[in-house]
């Protein structure tokens, strides 16, 4: 696939990140101010470790990062990093006993996205797939007050994954960054303050 050589992937390059995918977390966080020094971090859909590194910055020494995806990554993370290979869509425990191990998380990132098809409705509901999953880790692993920030497809389904987010946080927003390409589907659904669990 020919790279998309525009204004962020040549920034990515010079800021020494492995993907221009970076910018969207940092617009994000300017904007809602989801990263802090010594939280503990879950990154689904990690690869190539972009946002795992930048998190693992803003977080410090004293924060962890735990990051997931279901390929592989050359990429080299700092200390506070530990990057998992699995799918969470998976029904395999060991991944999950892993990740609750390691919880509570105070923030839940996910950049996950299917493999595209071009077909539009079969996307926009894989991607979906991909974004409750990613909601229902949240639901169980995030702290009080917690945070999550997750990509779906804009779609026909995006108002029911809407509602049930808005079950879980006392604030939901969307979020369409800057650096996002113009043409892509993406959008962020942002979960602000976990509710307490009844």
């Amino acid at each position: 696939m020919k790279k998309y050589q525009d204004h962020y992937f040549k920034k990515a390059k010079q800021d020494k990140y492995p993907a221009r995918s970076v910018y969207k977390l940092q617009e994000m966080d300017k904007r809602f101010h989801l990263l802090r020094s010594g939280q503990n971090i879950l990154d689904l859909g990690a690869t190539p470790g972009s946002w795992a590194i930048f998190a693992a910055k803003k977080a410090g020494p004293q924060g962890r990062v735990l990051a997931v995806d279901i390929n592989e990554t050359e990429t080299s993370f700092p200390p506070q990093v530990l990057f998992m290979q699995g799918d969470i869509l998976d029904q395999d425990a060991t991944l999950h006993d892993a990740i609750h191990s390691r919880a509570p998380f105070d923030l839940v990132l996910s950049d996950m996205a299917p493999n595209t098809t071009g077909i539009k409705i079969r996307d926009q509901a894989r991607s979906v797939e991909l974004a409750q999953a990613a909601m229902a880790l949240a639901r169980s692993v995030l702290t009080q007050g917690g945070a999550a920030a997750i990509k779906v497809f804009q779609g026909p389904d995006v108002p029911d994954f809407l509602k049930e987010m808005r079950e879980i946080f006392t604030k939901v927003k969307t979020f369409k960054p800057k650096s996002s390409r113009p043409e892509s589907p993406e959008v962020f659904v942002l979960g602000l303050g976990r509710k307490v669990q009844s």
